[in-house]
């Protein structure tokens, strides 16, 4: 078949349809629970959760209150279920505030009553609520430390719940003897749904010894406070053989494997075979850009392992070991990474974002690169690998044009990776 003519586009069509399959519209309606003789009261937490309230009131035909957070900007109008904002990545006083919301809104309940938690990605940052003595400002410096240090999510997960009120099950045992299901949207890699936004209402195993030994691994420099409490022990998060979750259900409604398998049919549609690589790809972000860069090499080279024309696809959730101080996320960091090891290579075009539309801390999910990106950047004067070295990947593809900037998406199924080679 002739080239794709218009490669971008080809590819932010695979990004919708990565998006698509995770549509709360969509994955809610075939995961409603059974009506409740009692109460039905809503909660969630996470960049998409708004968008999940929304369609969870559309699809449920019975009377239901509720309260959800979500990032700022990121609201959308709904009836009956209370719509806060509050800051991500970094926890603020509003978070702190809706924290407080959703833990009134589950207090008091009976057995007849229902809860249903709507969780995704970005939760935890969401919801702070140090516990003991601790204050806002040590749980903000137990994240600030924990999204510089390159540890992985389930690491962060597990020393986050045990400084919190309410994350690792603990908002599920305040519900108690109510039922608690959670519909989850997981932007983990493996999907272990009580990791996402830390699990607020699904515990797991992690113990204050395993956050302890984390910490360790990964140089974490926490507040004396912090670090005296997870030490003290005196109230861990509870495990998942607590009765209070005898009840309960979890239910996965949506994930990376399956918006992958939705781009890959997207790109057969087009014409273009689509392999995917992993949906749960984990490490830092330059390495595993390298890595693609020498398959996507191969690839254009020798034809080997995969022949073109083809469409590469990855997911999963790579970290950033911030070095400098710069701006940008871990896609455009892996996206930086995988320009400068493919320079000037021939018919290659690639798309890097996260699912639910923001790529660390600015207003771009990710960016598009290709063969000539490094050259590009250099006609304007600028060093791609110098970039690369202060973690500045934002302003890298900022100078080109290049960033991607959908807007939020309403989900979040982790990162988004494809690669067109004609």
């Amino acid at each position: 078949m002739p080239p794709i003519a218009d490669p971008r586009a080809f590819l932010e069509t695979l990004f919708s349809a990565a998006v698509s399959a995770a549509d709360p519209d969509k994955v809610l309606a075939a995961n409603l629970p059974e009506k409740p003789k009692g109460r039905t009261v809503v909660i969630g937490a996470g960049k998409g959760a708004a968008q999940m309230a929304r369609a969870f009131e559309r699809l449920w035909d019975a009377p239901l209150s509720g309260v959800v957070v979500t990032r700022y900007g990121y609201a959308v109008p709904c009836e009956r279920i209370e719509i806060l904002e509050a800051a991500h990545p970094v926890p603020d006083d509003s978070g702190l505030l809706a924290s407080g919301r959703l833990m009134a809104a589950v207090r008091g309940l009976t057995e007849d009553d229902l809860v249903v938690a709507l969780v995704c990605g970005g939760g935890s940052a969401l919801l702070p609520a140090p516990a003991g003595h601790l204050t806002l400002a040590d749980e903000i410096a137990v994240n600030k430390a924990l999204l510089a240090s390159g540890a992985p999510i389930s690491a962060m997960n597990a020393v986050r719940k045990q400084v919190s009120r309410i994350k690792g099950g603990r908002l599920a045992a305040l519900a108690y003897p109510a039922r608690v299901v959670s519909l989850v949207v997981s932007d983990i890699p493996g999907d272990n749904p009580a990791l996402v936004a830390s699990g607020p209402t699904i515990a797991d195993e992690t113990t204050r010894a395993d956050a302890l030994r984390l910490i360790e691994r990964y140089r974490l420099d926490l507040p004396e406070a912090v670090m005296r409490h997870i030490r003290d022990g005196k109230d861990e998060p509870p495990l998942p053989s607590d009765a209070a979750f005898a009840r309960n259900e979890v239910k996965l409604v949506a994930s990376a494997a399956v918006s992958l398998e939705a781009a890959a049919a997207a790109a057969k549609e087009a014409g273009i075979e689509a392999v995917i690589l992993s949906d749960a790809i984990e490490g830092e972000a330059s390495e595993v850009g390298r890595v693609h860069a020498a398959i996507a090499a191969e690839v254009v080279r020798r034809d080997r392992p995969f022949q073109k024309p083809i469409v590469i696809l990855s997911g999963g959730e790579t970290t950033v070991t911030i070095k400098g101080k710069g701006k940008g996320g871990r896609n455009g960091e892996f996206l930086l990474s995988f320009a400068c090891a493919t320079d000037g290579l021939d018919g290659l075009h690639s798309l890097a974002a996260d699912t639910d539309g923001i790529d660390g801390s600015e207003d771009n999910a990710g960016a598009f690169a290709d063969g000539t990106t490094v050259a590009r950047l250099a006609d304007k004067g600028k060093d791609a690998a110098e970039y690369l070295a202060r973690n500045d990947s934002w302003t890298a593809f900022d100078a080109l044009g290049d960033l991607f900037v959908p807007g939020p998406t309403g989900t979040n199924v982790n990162d988004f990776r494809a690669i067109l080679i004609q």
